[in-house]
Formats: structure tokens, sequence, C-alpha cells
């Protein structure tokens, strides 16, 4: 399958911070791709650097086949939709009002058209209610139809389902699985929350600090969300002090004095070592590794890393 958006060694410098890192990831034409990192982690200026907001400051990207410079006259950037930013929409206006003025600065005027997108983000029956009463969940969704006026092959979002409510964040998702089956469109979505965003992604790269960590499928991330041995000690500098010194690897140190071991690691020999250092270990439990703790383990350390 081909790749709809590839990017090189992607580079973003502000002042003296690089708010992205020689980011490299590959987006497949049809799906959902995922962008995972915590706030600060360089997810919406990759964002608007591939949608032709920003300029890198070094590095390449390639849409629809086209080299990152000669995307806006090849018209890649027109193959794009947007919702990057909080909803922008009349507030004294109608959903289909806000539809219809977006879709006159398009060129998409035609009122049937608007309507199928209103009914695709379950907002086909709020009638003459004024936008600036809808809930944010209500919003979001409709910031997202006025982002596919013109029939984009590929919508970019940054953080969707921030700040709403259960039933929100299900609206926003059912909505998302849609678009992908019935208008067979490419979604790159941003979010700090994995467990979400892992319900409706396939693909996924988790950024920290800029950098890109690691680019996976859902299918290698769920391999490694598999059993470990969680390992309590009395003290994880030093025990982690000890088992580097024998060259023991497949051992995560978390906070809490928590050790995770993965499954082809030697328990025994790890136990055996911690004893011969004077190391107290007071629990040994075998586990299945969640998304957060797979999350906290990529990045380096636990929730305070």
């Amino acid at each position: 399958m081909e790749n709809i958006l590839e990017t090189m060694d992607l580079t973003k410098t502000f002042k003296k911070v690089r708010a992205v890192d020689d980011v490299n990831i590959h987006v497949k034409r049809g799906g959902i791709y995922g962008i995972i990192g915590e706030n600060g982690a360089g997810k919406t200026t990759i964002l608007k650097i591939v949608s032709g907001l920003i300029n890198a400051s070094s590095g390449n990207f390639k849409l629809f086949g086209c080299e990152s410079s000669r995307a806006r006259s090849s018209g890649a950037f027109s193959k794009i939709g947007s919702l990057l930013e909080y909803p922008a929409m009349y507030p004294n206006m109608t959903a289909m009002e806000n539809m219809k003025t977006k879709g006159l600065c398009a060129g998409f005027s035609d009122e049937k058209y608007l309507k199928g997108l209103l009914q695709l983000a379950g907002l086909e029956k709020v009638g003459k209610k004024r936008t600036k009463f809808f809930s944010l969940g209500m919003k979001q969704r409709l910031g997202i139809a006025m982002a596919l006026i013109g029939e984009p092959e590929l919508l970019l979002l940054d953080e969707p389902i921030n700040g709403l409510d259960p039933q929100g964040i299900a609206d926003v998702r059912n909505m998302l699985k849609r678009l992908v089956a019935e208008k067979n469109i490419t979604i790159l979505v941003s979010s700090h929350i994995l467990e979400e965003l892992f319900k409706i992604a396939s693909s996924f790269a988790i950024v920290h600090k800029g950098k890109l960590i690691v680019e996976a499928t859902k299918e290698e991330i769920q391999q490694q969300c598999g059993q470990y041995t969680e390992m309590i000690v009395g003290d994880t500098s030093k025990a982690k002090q000890a088992l580097e010194e024998k060259n023991i690897g497949g051992v995560t140190y978390l906070d809490d004095n928590i050790l995770h071991l993965d499954m082809d690691v030697d328990v025994a020999e790890v136990n055996f070592i911690l004893a011969d250092s004077r190391i107290p270990v007071t629990s040994i439990v075998e586990k299945k590794k969640s998304l957060e703790e797979y999350y906290f383990s990529i990045i380096g350390g636990g929730k305070n890393a």
C-alpha cells in the first residue's frame, strides 16, 4: 500500500528549542494513523508542517508522492482537510449556515452535499440551533464536517477529543470510523490518550520531546503488551546498577521501586543477582502490560519521567 505522507528527518526549531527533531513517519493510504505524545511533544508542529501552515527548519516530506517543495504548486495541499485548533465557526449561525459559508469559500455550495456531511457528523437534526449553544463535542464534529468540504483525501486532526465528556468522545470516535468506512479517507490524528486512540487507529507514531520514539502497527503494539514479570525491590537505582553490571537486558525500571521483566528474562537469575547484591525483593508477580505501561516504558521510565 502506498504512502500518502512520508516525512524524512523532519525538524523544526523555535529559537533554540527543537520542537520536532529528525522525525520520520510513514502514513499509508486508508485507515487512521495516530500520533501519540504528551503536551509539548511536537505533535501539533508536525501536523502544521505537513499541512503547509509552517515551514520545517530542515528535512523534507512527501505528500501524495510530491516533494514538499512542490506540494503547493502541484495542488497536493488542496487534497488536505484539517482541524488543528479550536473549531472556527460563527457562533450566531446554525450548523448549516456555517457549512454554507465555508462551502461558498471552497466552491462547494450544493445544499444536498453539505447536508450529507452534517448527517455524517450526526448533526442533521439540530435545526436552527445556533452553534454558540452547541456542546463542545457537537462543535468538534461540526468542525470536522467543515474540514471535509471539498472531499479531501487526507484529514488532519489535532487532539479532537481533548476536553470532551465520554459521550462526546464516543461520538467523535464513531464519526471517524464512519469516515474511513464510507469515504475511504485517510486520517492523521494526534492525541495524548493512547488507550482512546488505540480503539480506532491501525498505525502509530509515539513522539517524546520532539523525537520519534517508535513507529508501529496496532498488532505490533499488542504483541508488546504481553505477559511480563513485575518485581518489587528495595532500591531501583541499586537494582539497575547490579543488573547492568551483569549485562541483564529486557528490564524496565519504573517509579516506586518496580521492575518489569520481559518474558524471556530469567527471573531466577535476576533474583539471585539482587540477593547477592543485598537488594531486597518483596514481590514477584506475573502480569500483562497495559497500554499505559507500554507507553511509559517506551518513552523511558515511569509516569514522572
